[in-house]
């Protein structure tokens, strides 16, 4: 809420003044309106540089002035403008904020949304490329290549562009699947493919099947288009097929969603005799699928299995592939390969939401795929993440070995940390913050869970990786040596 603003220590304008003086202008522009609940003192004082006592300081100015008042228990909100006597009051923008169709996010994700963009904090979780690992000199020669042909400004046909969506059908033709342009969709990343088929196939009360843990507990999508998420429990091989039938008959589920490559956020690789079985039980049960593979290609020992999109010779696989954890997150370019009248279907509802994914986007993308370029850097890039999981792996070995344990994953991002006691990660969360490191702990990915963390390898750098791990590994011990001894204490 505040980020970008820094009180001035070399003024001679006492510090809370600043603070109370900066907060009074949120307030008197509009940016904070009536009945908005500012951050807690705690937080200011960490986004501010200062002590909690100069940030009661300016808030008890604010709420003398009438313009905050504090409930017990509720945080402070805005109470009041310097209007006019007599003047109309402000729209109840507060109302309107709680009033809208989309869920908002769970609080410990709008934190780490908020945290991964202060260059104080180590981003042990964050799922992306770093931006050492973006091929910035391929994406000048392909930009290059583009300016001295046509631009494509204009909007790109509904389905995206034509030529586009023959070179993916190309590529993923090196996976076994057979697509046609026509059933080719080009969307703005594979999170906007989830919402249209939220918004686009599905009723409200749906039942969602997925992985237990799973990535889309942490997001609100599915939710907001008043959908239930069922997870379903995972082994070595993937999820447990052999138990749909019973949740079905339990749940009666629309769908089922799956990320059978290098699988967020546990790195799981669905076996291949899982990934048949799984084909025969949906066609059996007449359970659509959505195969979410877009870690695919971030393999580091080995390809992993075909797709279930290869085997699908009766239409239930809707695929998702992107370019975003590959290439670029910026470029925003993704792709839904199913049959033609849902691609259609999807089609129309996203052109009612933004029209078409960006023109220009999918020029470079086409580039990419065209040039060869693509495989480039990705025989680059498995060299770089191999090296930085083996300085991940090495780091935990040496600092959590005796409190942890976890699979090494062959690609992907993502190493499943498992705790071998259970600690209260949402307290570990906010003291690894303080710390000044990101994490991303289990409960983002299947309720309660206190027993996991799930660390990136891909975003810190090697130095940041190895001091990341050794600090959370100190307050891991030292919550775990807390415990204990009150355990030993009763």
């Amino acid at each position: 809420m505040l980020v970008g603003w820094k009180p001035d220590r070399e003024s001679d304008i006492p510090l809370h003044y600043q603070i109370s003086r900066h907060i009074r202008n949120k307030i008197t522009c509009g940016d904070w309106p009536v009945g908005t609940k500012i951050p807690s003192q705690r937080w200011l004082a960490d986004e501010f540089g200062v002590n909690r006592s100069t940030i009661v300081m300016a808030l008890d100015e604010l709420t003398a002035d009438g313009l905050l008042h504090g409930n017990r228990g509720g945080g402070t909100v805005v109470t009041g403008l310097c209007d006019h006597p007599g003047s109309p009051p402000p729209p109840d923008w507060i109302s309107y904020v709680n009033s809208g169709v989309q869920s908002s996010n769970i609080p410990t994700v709008q934190e780490i949304n908020r945290a991964e963009f202060r260059p104080d904090v180590i981003r042990l979780g964050t799922g992306e490329l770093a931006p050492e690992l973006l091929p910035q000199e391929a994406m000048r020669t392909v930009l290059q290549a583009l300016s001295s042909e046509t631009m494509p400004l204009g909007y790109a046909e509904p389905k995206g562009s034509a030529s586009l969506r023959q070179f993916i059908s190309q590529h993923v033709e090196t996976y076994g699947i057979r697509a046609a342009p026509s059933s080719i969709l080009i969307v703005s990343g594979a999170l906007q493919a989830l919402h249209l088929i939220s918004i686009g196939l599905l009723h409200r009360g749906s039942t969602i099947f997925l992985e237990k843990p799973s990535y889309l507990y942490s997001i609100p999508i599915f939710h907001s288009a008043g959908m239930k998420l069922t997870g379903i429990p995972m082994d070595r091989h993937g999820i447990q097929a052999a138990l749909i039938p019973k949740y079905r008959k339990q749940y009666n589920g629309a769908l089922l969603y799956t990320i059978p490559s290098f699988h967020n956020p546990t790195g799981t690789v669905m076996s291949r005799e899982r990934r048949e079985q799984l084909m025969q039980v949906c066609h059996y049960e007449g359970l659509p699928l959505i195969e979410d593979d877009v870690y695919r290609d971030l393999w580091i020992d080995e390809p992993s299995p075909l797709p279930l999109k290869a085997a699908d010779s009766s239409g239930i696989v809707l695929y998702l592939g992107s370019l975003s954890k590959t290439v670029s997150p910026g470029l925003r370019i993704g792709w839904i390969i199913g049959p033609e009248p849902v691609v259609d279907r999807l089609a129309d509802i996203k052109m009612q939401t933004d029209y078409g994914a960006s023109s220009l986007s999918q020029a470079v993308v086409e580039k990419w795929l065209s040039s060869g370029l693509y495989q480039q850097h990705m025989e680059n890039l498995r060299q770089q993440l191999r090296h930085r999981r083996t300085i991940a792996v090495k780091a935990l070995e040496q600092f959590l070995g005796d409190y942890a344990d976890w699979e090494v994953p062959k690609g992907g991002f993502y190493i499943w940390v498992r705790l071998k006691r259970e600690l209260p990660l949402k307290a570990l969360f906010a003291a690894a913050l303080k710390a000044g490191i990101l994490l991303n702990p289990g409960h983002l990915y299947e309720g309660e869970n206190n027993r996991h963390i799930r660390i990136s390898y891909a975003f810190a750098s090697l130095e940041d990786l190895e001091t990341g791990i050794f600090r959370l590994s100190v307050l891991i011990k030292d919550m775990s040596n807390h415990f204990e001894t009150n355990k030993s204490e009763e």
